[in-house]
């Protein structure tokens, strides 16, 4: 179920299709207000840099997510939780207001949505005993990515009619929010034209590219990760979403990584295939203009660090092209929490 500044969006709409749903959220005056207000914060920039003054500063505990992944924190454990590098992709957090339980994930098709907010909800809403549990929800990313300045035009079958990666991937979303038996209640719906710039050619790109929440008030802020923050075991967790393509165990399932009990991060065992390897291969000979035509949904709208990131991946793989090399003996990855909140590799599984 969703509700929007207290009230069930639905009670007087009940026969709204997914399509509808959007435009009316993205309509909805709390909504519109709720976008301004979050369009005046100035991004934060969170970085090791900025969050110590020296590296013996005690950092603020935090639990980045990649694209296809999620992860379910403890606020007694982690101050923040965050994702970013969403062009056509949306960032989503949910958090429970009672025990300030936080999932984050970030939602890159309509084929992970159903199978992902299960995941997402597995610690954050207990069916037995929260079934009146309110959980607030901050959506961001997902920008027009097809609509010319803005006008949708989605026919008889928003499915088989809207181009683009944006809006079906949103009304797969709210369908599946609305469609719950959980009480969700929208805080930010910054998404579509809510996260849509135009330049003056008319060319569309997003305004923000992920999200930041404090788990202990819920509060959302616009934020951009460097690459220190974005950790721990960037470059596998990376490739591991290139390997998901290949292995069926992973189709419709969101990567998970973090463990919310002991507050580490865990990658268990995967292999990657020689063809992604003869991939990397070819694509580190190509322009920054055919890297971003050939794996962006967005060339235009990536962020200034998209190409050097892909081409860390390629070269990894080329050095490491076995990847029994890098999971020793077939053991998880696993990275614990510093005194001072930086990863550290452990031995110990």
């Amino acid at each position: 179920m969703i509700y929007v500044n207290g009230v069930h969006f639905l009670s007087d709409s009940s026969s709204l299709e997914g399509y509808d749903m959007v435009i009316a959220l993205l309509e909805h005056p709390y909504l519109v207000s709720a976008s301004r207000s979050l369009c005046a914060i100035p991004e934060r920039k969170f970085s090791v840099s900025e969050e110590s003054g020296s590296e013996s500063s005690v950092q603020t505990k935090c639990v980045y997510v990649f694209q296809r992944e999620y992860a379910i924190v403890d606020p007694a454990l982690v101050e923040v939780v965050g994702t970013d590098e969403a062009t056509t992709c949306v960032g989503i957090v949910i958090r429970n207001r009672k025990s300030g339980m936080t999932s984050i994930a970030h939602l890159d098709s309509p084929s992970v949505v159903d199978i992902g907010l299960s995941q997402m909800l597995s610690l954050v809403s207990d069916y037995d005993d929260n079934d009146d549990a309110i959980l607030d929800v901050h959506l961001v990313g997902a920008f027009e990515d097809s609509a010319p300045q803005g006008n949708y035009d989605p026919g008889s079958d928003p499915y088989s009619e809207i181009e683009g990666y944006s809006l079906p991937l949103c009304i797969k979303i709210v369908q599946l929010l609305a469609e719950h038996k959980v009480t969700f209640q929208i805080q930010n719906f910054q998404v579509l034209k809510h996260n849509t710039r135009w330049d003056s050619e008319g060319n569309a790109y997003p305004i923000f590219h992920g999200l930041l929440v404090e788990t202990s008030s819920g509060s959302a802020v616009p934020a951009s990760f460097d690459r220190s923050t974005r950790c721990p075991d960037e470059i596998i967790r990376r490739i591991r979403l290139g390997a998901s393509f290949e292995d069926p165990r992973w189709t419709g399932r969101l990567l998970e990584a973090y463990e919310t009990q002991t507050d580490r991060f865990v990658i268990t065992p995967f292999s990657w295939s020689m063809r992604q390897v003869r991939i990397a291969s070819l694509m580190r000979h190509r322009s920054d203009k055919e890297i971003l035509l050939t794996t962006s949904t967005s060339p235009s709208a990536e962020g200034p660090d998209f190409v050097d990131t892909q081409k860390r991946v390629w070269e990894y793989l080329i050095q490491h092209p076995d990847w029994r090399e890098v999971f020793t003996a077939k053991l998880p990855r696993v990275f614990n929490r510093t005194a001072n909140n930086n990863w550290v590799m452990s031995m110990e599984i």
